[in-house]
């Protein structure tokens, strides 16, 4: 589903402009990244939770040049769906 199919099914279930379910839609994915670049964490009750991970410091290699690379340490952007939604999709969820 693209983010074009998104918006007409909101708009087709809630019989809302199409022009303004776009920019609702727009408007909540900037919220998501403004606050998540800020370092919060979002969480939507029933949903799931848009968190922020630290990925430790690894060493890769450069294939073409046959060199060991260092990735340092960063934050990826993950998305843990609620008990509910991993229910509904036949998961079950994982427990750390």
């Amino acid at each position: 589903m693209t983010k074009a199919d998104l918006v007409a099914q909101i708009a087709k279930r809630t019989g809302l402009d199409r022009d303004e379910v776009l920019r609702t839609v727009e408007t909540f994915m900037d919220v998501v990244k403004d606050e998540m670049a800020q370092g919060n964490n979002i969480y939507l009750r029933g949903f799931g939770s848009f968190v922020i991970r630290e990925r430790a410091q690894k060493i890769a290699r450069n294939i073409s040049k046959k060199e060991a690379i260092i990735i340092p340490k960063h934050n990826v952007p993950s998305f843990k769906p609620s008990k509910v939604f991993s229910e509904m999709l036949g998961g079950t969820e994982i427990k750390k």
